[in-house]
């Protein structure tokens, strides 16, 4: 599997150095967990493309401005 990203190794292990004792040995116990493999939906997924998750979240219902204020100054009631 490659990762891809604007750093480079040489980058990476230099940001690795600068985790403190603790973090190093938190990073050391997740490199040693198996990879963990990407699920069906994922692997279908263009770059960029949004799960059915993602698409329903980004679709429902928003609040107006006059909504929301309406909604805080209720709240405030209690």
């Amino acid at each position: 599997m490659e990762i891809k990203s604007e750093l480079t190794f040489a980058e990476i292990l230099i940001a690795v150095g600068e985790l403190s004792e603790d973090q190093r040995a938190i990073l050391r116990e997740e490199l040693r967990k198996p990879p963990v493999k990407p699920t069906a939906n994922a692997e279908k997924l263009m770059p960029g493309e949004l799960t059915d998750f993602q698409k329903l979240l980004l679709n429902g219902p928003v609040m107006t401005d006059e909504e929301y204020a309406e909604f805080r100054k209720r709240r405030r009631w209690k």
